[in-house]
């Protein structure tokens, strides 16, 4: 398993029979900051997940790959090795609550530049 944002969606409007009727989204792995050990951060990687639950773009979801992907009674007679089985409410490691990325399109999960009022003028 692994934990990832939604990042967006897919459409494929000629595919397989079975999928269809299955939303598709483009999940990114996130990990553990290897310094601050205090936050999750993207992996930079993304694979395309067979939604289970109904979720949407930008939520934390619980991601299974590989033949556990078709073990839900929604994907055991899809072509799929990527399923979303449920939505991340929060992660704690040795007692810590770590923080999520704000922003799914930033690699640093957050834009202090942004928060901060910088202007051009």
């Amino acid at each position: 398993m692994f934990i990832g944002r939604v990042a967006g969606t897919v459409v494929a409007t000629q595919k397989v029979a079975p999928l269809t009727g299955h939303p598709l989204f483009v999940v990114e792995p996130l990990r553990i900051d290897e310094q601050s050990h205090d936050r999750m951060r993207p992996t930079g990687r993304s694979f395309v997940c067979v939604d289970t639950i109904g979720v949407g773009e930008g939520d934390v979801v619980l991601c299974v790959q590989g033949s556990s992907a078709r073990y839900t009674e929604e994907t055991k007679t899809l072509p799929t090795d990527a399923a979303i089985i449920g939505l991340v409410d929060t992660v704690t490691v040795h007692d810590h609550k770590l923080a999520m990325p704000d922003d799914p399109q930033s690699p640093e999960g957050d834009d202090d530049s942004a928060e901060e009022g910088h202007d051009d003028e």
